[in-house]
């Protein structure tokens, strides 16, 4: 599963408003959390479903064939959520013989006709009607609902809205449209008999054995899945898509996509079968499956899902070619799922507690993706994003990788699991070393196949490959919390020639680790690879001419810790200069952003970045300088002006038309408004922002050119007054990401906070159902990593209160209007019920 997160920015907002907050789990008591017991060994799962548009409902058979796991029984207990259960039987080839039963919170017993041996099956025979709205177990910060069946737009009152039905089962919601043993450590195969309307496609898990015309209209498509999968990865997907045929070898890839967006779903998906030819290679593990095909969901509850061999994406990776020219923001999430079809899928989390072998696994997967396919920087780049996620959220600090006493499953699908996880493993890679990291991955792999595993016997197999006990590097990064805080101290010995680095740890335990320092003699680095051991203070000493210019611990980047460091402008030109890995020299130009326009060291690092080959350090570059000052503008214009118009990268040509809208120079106008025409939003939506801020007066006329859909947070930050001052109704709902926080951003930029507020306030004026509900759902998913401080939750309620007054009084002021409004107001009522 690729989860949704909040940005930095929020996230570190709400956490300054949240350093006291207790974790889900704080004041509980710790309970270990064993692997479910396996009593019952599932073999074949057949359902027959067809599916009451009007109620929601699903009329279901189902023909479970199990047999005891070890010891002999004569009972079959199963999870069934919300269901009616109206007969239960054993089936002996096709004869039915009616079994006792009982079914309450939703655990239905079953009665077996006799005691079961080991290995000895048998095959029992369920009606039911499953009832998704009647599920009462709630959602959590990475999946927020967990009614497992999911009706879109049934009834098709929604114009707006295609009517789609969609699973959705991690992490034990599978239970809530057919009865199981709903844990990860359960596999079986099985096939599912789909009737659904003729205009309608269906995907499940497997390939598509038959499909039959009814003679209502309708049509069974039979489903088939013969490789053992666990429970929670079952899938079914029905609605009006277009499917679009690839393929990798002889195995079929397909795009499930809304018809509307056929023609770029080359664009969105085109990548996957090299992914699959990649993944397949490095892992030394072919792609395992019959068949590969992705498909999106309208309202999906998280981000996507890695059903097995019918992986689910939020409607988010629906883009157009504005997006697309930019950067497909979707494709690590693409490999991310893909990914998981080896760890997840095909070697499985024996347990919650055990859930980062499924989703680190997938998070490194973006790094491998983007290190082959846009190299090195590109990869550093997005691993730094990802670990500055959980570097900067103080509350997962606490919590193991590895994690035996979590309140709920669900808190273990946090920055912990996935992106601490991915830091993990780079760490690991590069301690091992290539070939003994990939060969440890593919004895994994090969010796867990089809079966479930856990962290124990991940690190078996590193071992049985390198030779290397590896408990030490377990012992602190997966069996225990934290990282290494760091800071340095350096004293120099003139007659010896020698400097010493006093590495300081001020964590509670000390972790041991290796480390590279650079220490530049004369402006050059040298490279210095040394082990610090596990106590408070290390020291080492390297040779050096004279007092070091620069001493840059953690160069190559690799190390997961949170560095206390103060370097001087020319120390951070130095650096970047003198580094070969991105992320010194990323770090280094981050250094000196209260510095711009004070020091010319940190004008002349600008100018360096400018000329950088990798698009990102560029963009950093832009934002951070001011061309209003003239000392910049003299040194840097030019190159400025030559990027906003020749960049290969659209982004950086969008960056640098912001950039250079700061002059309010009106020289700029042709290259602005030649931008308002580009293909790109970065170009064009930073053109529009650009000419408005040369010439105010122009805005009415080019309102009809602002597209802020799947915007970034930058451009939503930049439009953001411009839509909201000029009431450009058309954005409103894409507004919203900025909208829904405009209390805690108030706190670090209260600025834009108070344009972000106006922009609340006049979509709680207005009678605009999806913007409502943007902000509803956008909060709701959010609620998760906001921690439990009841500050926090009063804002938000008296937030949406506030918002909630204003829905009334246009309801008071238009009754005629009542169908639109009323369903905003249940909306708003049911998000502040959720923050009480």
């Amino acid at each position: 599963m690729k989860k949704a997160i909040l940005s930095i920015a929020i996230l570190g907002v709400l956490f300054s408003a949240n350093v006291s907050a207790q974790t889900e789990t704080s004041g509980r008591e710790k309970i270990y959390r064993a692997t479910h017991t396996k009593v019952t060994e599932l073999k074949h799962t057949k359902l027959k479903v067809n599916f009451d548009y009007q109620k929601e409902q699903m009329n279901g058979e189902e023909w479970l064939t199990a047999s005891p796991y070890f010891y002999a029984s004569n009972e079959l207990i199963l999870d069934a959520k919300g269901m009616l259960i109206h007969e239960v039987a054993l089936d002996n080839n096709g004869k039915k013989s009616p079994l006792k039963f009982d079914y309450k919170d939703d655990v239905l017993k079953i009665n077996l006709d006799k005691t079961y041996t080991k290995n000895q099956d048998y095959t029992v025979y369920i009606k039911y009607t499953s009832r998704p709205n009647e599920v009462k177990q709630k959602g959590s910060a990475a999946i927020n609902d967990a009614k497992g069946l999911y009706f879109i737009n049934a009834q098709g009152k929604d114009a707006d809205k295609p009517t789609q039905i969609w699973t959705q089962g991690e992490t034990e919601s599978s239970s809530a449209w057919f009865p199981t043993i709903d844990r990860p450590n359960q596999k079986t195969t099985q096939e599912i008999f789909m009737t659904v309307p003729d205009k309608y496609v269906t995907l499940s898990n497997g390939i598509l054995k038959d499909s039959k015309k009814e003679s209502n209209g309708e049509r069974t498509d039979h489903w088939v899945m013969d490789k053992r999968h666990s429970t929670y990865l079952f899938f079914m997907g029905v609605g009006e898509y277009a499917v679009v045929k690839d393929k990798w070898k002889n195995i079929p890839v397909d795009y499930y996509i809304e018809k509307e967006y056929e023609p770029y779903a080359k664009q969105i998906y085109g990548n996957t079968p090299e992914m699959i030819d990649f993944f397949s290679k490095k892992l030394g593990y072919d792609y395992p499956w019959a068949k590969y095909s992705q498909i999106s969901g309208r309202d999906y509850v998280s981000g996507a899902m890695e059903n097995t061999t019918a992986t689910l994406h939020g409607s988010d990776i629906l883009q157009k070619p504005g997006q697309l020219i930019d950067e497909n923001k979707w494709e690590d999430t693409i490999a991310h799922e893909l990914f998981h079809h080896w760890f997840g899928d095909l070697v499985t989390a024996e347990s919650w507690s055990n859930l980062t072998v499924n989703e680190s696994f997938a998070n490194y997967s973006e790094y491998l993706w983007n290190e082959f396919k846009y190299g090195k920087d590109q990869a550093d780049y997005h691993q730094m994003e990802d670990v500055n996620h959980y570097i900067h959220n103080p509350s997962d600090f606490k919590k193991n990788l590895v994690r035996f006493d979590y309140g709920s499953r669900e808190d273990v699908f946090d920055l912990v699991t996935y992106q601490k996880g991915g830091g993990i493993l780079h760490m690991l890679r590069n301690y091992l070393g290539d070939e003994a990291f990939f060969a440890g991955i593919t004895d994994y792999l090969k010796t867990n196949e089809f079966k479930n595993a856990e962290a124990h016997q991940l690190r078996l197999s590193f071992e049985k490959v390198s030779g290397k006990d590896l408990n030490w590097f377990f012992n602190q990064w997966y069996f225990g919390s934290g990282n290494p805080k760091l800071s340095y101290t350096t004293s120099y010995e003139p007659v010896k020639k020698q400097v010493t680095v006093s590495l300081n740890q001020s964590q509670d335990l000390p972790f041991e680790f290796p480390l590279a320092i650079d220490v530049y003699d004369n402006g050059k680095p040298k490279r210095y690879n040394v082990w610090a051991n596990a106590t408070a203070k290390n020291s080492f000493t390297f040779d050096s001419s004279k007092n070091p210019d620069l001493i840059n611990i953690n160069s190559d980047g690799v190390l997961l810790a949170d560095i206390t460091d103060s370097k001087t402008p020319e120390q951070n030109l130095l650096q970047f200069s003198g580094s070969k890995e991105f992320k010194s020299k990323y770090i280094a130009l981050d250094g000196i952003k209260d510095q711009v326009g004070k020091n010319p060291a940190a004008t002349k690092l600008l100018a360096a970045a400018l000329k950088d080959p990798f698009f990102r350090i560029r963009i950093k570059a832009l934002e951070l300088m001011d061309l209003s000052i003239p000392e910049q503008m003299k040194a840097l214009g030019s190159d400025v002006e030559k990027l906003a118009s020749n960049d290969p990268k659209t982004l950086v040509q969008g960056a640098a038309i912001a950039a250079l809208s700061k002059t309010k120079d009106k020289k700029y106008v042709p290259i602005f408004e030649k931008g308002i025409n580009a293909i790109s939003n970065s170009v064009k939506v930073n053109s529009v922002a650009a000419i408005v801020t040369v010439d105010p007066s122009k805005v009415n006329a080019l309102a009809d050119k602002i597209d802020l859909e799947g915007a970034s947070e930058e451009m939503l930050n930049q439009l953001l007054p411009i839509v909201v001052k000029n009431k450009v109704t058309s954005q409103m709902a894409n507004i919203t990401p900025v909208a829904a926080f405009y209390p805690f951003i108030k706190f670090q930029n209260p600025e834009l906070g108070k344009v972000a507020e106006e922009g609340y306030n006049w979509i709680m004026s207005s009678d605009n159902l999806k913007a409502t509900e943007n902000i509803t759902k956008i909060l709701d998913q959010a609620k998760g990593q906001m921690g439990d401080n009841p500050q926090v939750k009063m804002m938000i309620s008296q937030m949406l209160k506030d918002g909630l007054n204003k829905k009334m009084e246009l309801l008071k002021q238009n009754p005629q209007k009542a169908s639109s409004i009323n369903p905003q107001i249940d909306a708003i009522n049911k998000a502040i019920e959720n923050f009480k």
